[in-house]
């Protein structure tokens, strides 16, 4: 039989930095699980991503164990990543803060598409174009259906 989940904890976490510390420490404690052996786990798991922020979903079953699933990283992460800005507009779409290009549009779409709920890499690549346009990111070349 399989276990039954009790608790779904969501979480951001810097990669490979998970420490029990808050704020790991201040949502886990409560749920009983072994804080020194969820961040061991995380930090083993992301090293290869390390200064990337990932979500990660928690499951926690009655007998204190627990499971992890580690998601892509929140898109605006990494518009501003590829966009090398510490922040978007203040202003949303009438503030351009930065621009990108089409290929780089498309290596974010990539990069979320599993966690997207679309099937092709042109409706991914639509839902970051207006993620990037809300954050005063410009994407040269691309139009999406709005702005023609």
């Amino acid at each position: 039989m399989a276990k039954e989940a009790i608790k779904k904890i969501k979480l951001q976490i810097p990669a490979g930095k998970a420490t029990p510390a808050p704020p790991v420490g201040t949502v886990l404690g409560p749920a009983g699980i072994n804080l020194q052996e969820f961040c061991t786990k995380y930090n083993d798991a992301t090293r290869d991503k390390m200064g990337d922020i990932l979500p990660v979903e928690i499951s926690i079953y009655d007998d204190r164990s627990f499971d992890f699933i580690i998601k892509t990283p929140p898109t605006g992460f990494l518009l501003k990543k590829i966009a090398k800005i510490n922040k978007g507009s203040v202003k949303g779409a009438n503030e351009t803060v930065a621009t990108i290009s089409v290929d780089q549009l498309r290596e974010v779409a990539e990069i979320k598409l599993p966690d997207l709920n679309c099937d092709d890499i042109e409706a991914a690549m639509k839902t970051v174009a207006g993620t990037a346009r809300n954050m005063g990111i410009k994407v040269d070349g691309y139009n999406t259906d709005s702005e023609k």
